[in-house]
């Protein structure tokens, strides 16, 4: 079946989150943009079901701890999911370069590495105008869209893994 480039996006029905477990790590650094991306995360997991003592919050000094912060929850924790949450505002000096090129790789190496969803709710932006429009203002939250994207791959990994059972269930062995 051949897809139809010319029609308009589907309508897209968040899962239920209620047997999920969440993981969120938050940077300190740019507290009031990153608090905001904080609380619209845990807000929209709870809208879908997840209950609160399901949802796991770690803060970290700054962005580029995220992958660290992310990895010990893979490898120590049963959550399903983990939500990077940080704020990179571009100064003077090639930092933020660096900054956000490390935590970006971090993240998704790791995502490869431990076969787990690990959202990028990560602002880089010019400056705290545009940061502010994207953590609640013109631009809606980038906190809240981490968690739907959590949300929506892990009902895609428990899609997956069902199928993989289904089909090995209907092998024989001859």
């Amino acid at each position: 079946m051949a897809a139809n480039l010319n029609s308009t996006a589907p309508v897209v029905i968040t899962p239920s989150a209620e047997n999920m477990k969440f993981a969120i790590v938050v940077s300190r650094w740019n507290f009031d943009i990153t608090n905001k991306l904080l609380l619209a995360a845990v807000n929209t997991l709870k809208s879908a079901g997840c209950e609160e003592h399901n949802i796991i919050v770690k803060w970290v000094p700054g962005t580029f701890e995220l992958p660290l912060a992310a990895q010990l929850f893979a490898e120590t924790t049963d959550v399903n999911a983990i939500i990077t949450l940080g704020c990179v505002i571009k100064g003077e000096t090639p930092h933020f370069d660096f900054v956000c090129q490390g935590a970006t790789q971090g993240i998704m190496q790791l995502q490869i590495n431990e076969a787990i969803p690990v959202t990028f709710g990560i602002i880089t932006t010019l400056n705290e105008q545009q940061a502010l429009d994207r953590a609640g203002g013109k631009h809606g939250n980038k906190g809240e869209e981490a968690a739907l994207t959590a949300i929506h791959m892990v009902q895609l990994a428990n899609e997956m893994t069902a199928n993989v059972l289904v089909q090995t269930s209907h092998t024989s062995i001859s």
